[in-house]
C-alpha cells in the first residue's frame, strides 16, 4: 500500500483521491508521504525506541533500592529480595525481578577472547585430557591423552600415557620433539605441578627439573595465569576435535588397538584436514614452520629414574615386584638404580656400574632376573627356536602370527609364544587357530588375550559336556 501511495502520488494523484481509492484516511496518506520523503533525504532507517510499559514491580522499586542500600556486605540475593517484596504484596514473577536487578546492579561482562597468533617456530602448547573409553576387551577404562600443538601450523602430536607425572611429561615432550624434528622457542602449559611450583609477584616459579629440561632443548617455558584457561585455547580446542572425530563412533578392541588407530588418525586425518582459522592443512603449514624450529640435540634428555635400593639377603635389588640379582658382596649395601623404559642399571655404592638388565615384562612368572641354575640341572623349558618350530607345525596362520608377535613384542615374544604353545594341553589346535586369526584381525599380541578368548568360546579337551550337540 505504501508503495502504491508513493508511486501514484508521483503520477499526480491528490491526497484526497489516494485516500478515497485506497480506503484509508488522508492523515495516513500524508504521514506515509512525509516519512518516505525523510528517508530519501537522510538515507538512514530511524531507530524506534520501544516505550516502557508499567509493570507490577514499579510500586516496589523504592523498597528494593532501600534493601540494596541497607544490606551491602553481603548483598541480598535475588531470592531473598523476592521473598521480602512478596511480603509487601508483590504478585509478579521472578524473571522481571531478575532483569531489573541485573539492570541496576550492573551486568558482569567477561573480557573478550583473543587468540594470539605467533610466528613460525615461536611457540608450542601442551596439556593432558582424560576420557573413559569402553573397550571391547576389558570394558570401560580411563585413558589419559597427552597433546602438543605448534602455534603457527596447528600440527598436533597426541599419545596415550599412563599418568601425569613429571617424568611422563618429559618422555612425551621428547617424543614430540622427535616427531616434529625440532623444538619451538617457547612452550606454554597450564599450572600443573610437573611445571610450576608456585606464583610470586604475578610470575610463575618453574621447578628445577623443568628448567633443566628446558635448558637442554633451549626453549623458554611459559604458563597461563591462574583462573584464565582461555589463554591456552590453542591446545584446549583440539581436544574437542579429538573427542568428536577420533573417539566418536569408534570401537577399540583394547589399549594397543587404540594406540595404533591414533597413529593412523594423526597422519591420515588430523594432518590433512583444512583448519578453519588458517584455511590450510596443518601439514602444509608445518612445511613452512619446520625450517624455523630449533634443531634437536645430539643426545636426547635422559628421562630415566634414579633411586636408591638396598640389596637384600638374597643378593637382589627389588623393583616393581621383580628381583634383580647383583654380586653377593653388595648385600645390605645401598645402591643407586637407574631405570629407563627398557633397561635397569645397578650401580655400586661408589657409582660404578655392576649390573645391567632388560626390564622384566609384566605377568612374568619367574620373579628373579639374572639367577642361574646350579649343578647339572638344565634350565626348564624350551628354547625360543624350539617353541617357534613347534608352533610352525600349526599351519601358515600361526607362522604369520609368530612373526607379528616377534615384531610387536621384541623383548618378551618368547614368553607369549611359550604360553600359546602350552594352550595345546587343554585346547584343540583348530580352536587355537580360530583365536589366532581373531587376534590378528584386532591386532592383539598378548598370550592372555588368546587364553581368555578360548576360555569363553572353546571347549577343553577333558571337559565333559552334559548336553552334546546333535
Amino acid at each position: 500500500m505504501e508503495n502504491n501511495i508513493v508511486t501514484l502520488h508521483g503520477k499526480g494523484w491528490s491526497v484526497r483521491r489516494l485516500a478515497r481509492e485506497l480506503q484509508v484516511s488522508r492523515e495516513r496518506v500524508i504521514r506515509i508521504l512525509h516519512g518516505n520523503e525523510e528517508k530519501r533525504k537522510q538515507g538512514v532507517q530511524p531507530v524506534k525506541v520501544k516505550p516502557k510499559r508499567s509493570s507490577r514491580l514499579d510500586p516496589f522499586k523504592e523498597s528494593i533500592a532501600q534493601l540494596l542500600e541497607e544490606f551491602k556486605d553481603p548483598p541480598p540475593t535475588n531470592q531473598r529480595i523476592l521473598e521480602l517484596i512478596c511480603e509487601k504484596g508483590y504478585s509478579g514473577g521472578r524473571s522481571i525481578l531478575s532483569d531489573y536487578l541485573k539492570e541496576i546492579r550492573g551486568k558482569h561482562v567477561p573480557n573478550p577472547i583473543r587468540c594470539i597468533e605467533t610466528a613460525a617456530g615461536q611457540r608450542g602448547y601442551h596439556d593432558w585430557s582424560d576420557y573413559v573409553i569402553d573397550f571391547v576387551e576389558g570394558g570401560p577404562q580411563k585413558v589419559t591423552f597427552f597433546s602438543f600443538i605448534l602455534g603457527y601450523s596447528r600440527r598436533q602430536y597426541i599419545e596415550v600415557v599412563e599418568d601425569k607425572a613429571q617424568r611422563t611429561l618429559f618422555k612425551s615432550l621428547v617424543n614430540t620433539f622427535i616427531y616434529f624434528d625440532g623444538v619451538p622457542r617457547e612452550i606454554k602449559s597450564d599450572n600443573q605441578k610437573a611445571c610450576v611450583d608456585r606464583w610470586e609477584l604475578g610470575l610463575p616459579v618453574f621447578n628445577k627439573q623443568l628448567l633443566e629440561f628446558a635448558t637442554h632443548y633451549r626453549f623458554r617455558p611459559l604458563a597461563i595465569h591462574p583462573g584464565k584457561p582461555t589463554e591456552n585455547l590453542k591446545i584446549e580446542r583440539p581436544f574437542y576435535y579429538l573427542e568428536m572425530n577420533f573417539l566418536n563412533a569408534r570401537k577399540f578392541y583394547n589399549l594397543t588397538d587404540l594406540k595404533e588407530a591414533l597413529k593412523l588418525w594423526l597422519t591420515l586425518k588430523n594432518d590433512l584436514r583444512i583448519h578453519r582459522a588458517t584455511r590450510q592443512s596443518p601439514l602444509d603449514r608445518y612445511k613452512e614452520e619446520h625450517v624455523h624450529l630449533q634443531a634437536l640435540p645430539r643426545k636426547q634428555y635422559d628421562t630415566s629414574r634414579l633411586e636408591y635400593r638396598v640389596v637384600n639377603n638374597e643378593a637382589c635389588i627389588e623393583w616393581c615386584g621383580y628381583y634383580y640379582v647383583v654380586p653377593a658382596k653388595y648385600m645390605f649395601e645401598s645402591c643407586m638404580v637407574r631405570v629407563s623404559d627398557t633397561d635397569i642399571i645397578i650401580y655400586s655404592p661408589f657409582c660404578e656400574e655392576i649390573q645391567r638388565y632388560t626390564i622384566a615384562e609384566k605377568n612374568r612368572t619367574d620373579r628373579y632376573i639374572g639367577r642361574t641354575w646350579q649343578g647339572n640341572k638344565s634350565a626348564p623349558g624350551l628354547s625360543s627356536s624350539e617353541i617357534i618350530g613347534r608352533l610352525g607345525a600349526f599351519g601358515a596362520d600361526m607362522k604369520q602370527y609368530v612373526e607379528l608377535v616377534k615384531r610387536h613384542k621384541p623383548s618378551s615374544y618368547t614368553h607369549h609364544l611359550r604360553q600359546i604353545l602350552s594352550l595345546k594341553v587343554n585346547y584343540h589346535v583348530d580352536d587355537i587357530l580360530i583365536a589366532i586369526r581373531r587376534a590378528m584381525q584386532h591386532r592383539v599380541y598378548e598370550c592372555s588375550s588368546i587364553e581368555n578368548f578360548l576360555s569363553l568360546n572353546a571347549t577343553k579337551k577333558n571337559e565333559i559336556r552334559l548336553f552334546p550337540d546333535k
